[in-house]
């Protein structure tokens, strides 16, 4: 685990990009693997486009402060969310954002996120990509764990496109 006992996850996008959904089930699969957790979103009252942030703490042990003050781990799924990619350890990001990420002393891993999740089916699953590529590179929660986390979390309507769209993430780390 990135940080020994602690790990801090910033993940940040723009409304509309599955932002809060992503951090709540990286949260969940982090319970099921056994770990101490909290989950906190930050989000404009306007719909799509505004500024989203979820916070997510992973913990071998209690945690006292549940609020990221520097994350270990930046996914950053729009331009706004690179405000905090000078705190962070690693960045991983779409392809399409990739010089944004360059000049910052973090690790930076990038893939075809946004373009793995149109050939899915809408670019509108880019986050469970993004998630599947985070659970892979990290290894910060177990595959199973996250897959059971999408289950629990998304209606049967979109299920088996966001477990494709997760198990695209897995490939694409793979891949690179």
């Amino acid at each position: 685990m990135a940080g020994g006992l602690r790990t801090e996850v910033k993940l940040a996008g723009i409304g509309g990009q599955g932002i809060v959904l992503a951090g709540r089930i990286l949260a969940l699969g982090a319970f099921l693997d056994g770990k101490w957790v909290t989950c906190i979103q930050s989000y404009s009252a306007r719909v799509r486009g505004a500024p989203v942030e979820s916070d997510v703490i992973i913990s071998d042990r209690k945690i006292a402060y549940p609020f990221v003050r520097k994350p270990d781990i930046l996914l950053a799924l729009a331009e706004p969310a690179f405000r905090f990619a000078d705190k962070a350890g690693t960045i991983i990001t779409d392809d399409s954002l990739l010089e944004l990420a360059r000049g910052y002393r973090a690790e930076v891993l990038s893939a075809p996120i946004f373009q793995k999740a149109e050939e899915i089916g809408s670019r509108g699953l880019g986050n469970m990509v993004a998630l599947g590529f985070l659970t892979s590179k990290t290894g910060l929660v177990s595959a199973s764990s996250m897959e059971e986390a999408v289950s629990r979390s998304v209606g049967p309507r979109y299920l088996k496109q966001d477990l494709k769209a997760f198990r695209a993430g897995l490939e694409l780390a793979s891949e690179g």
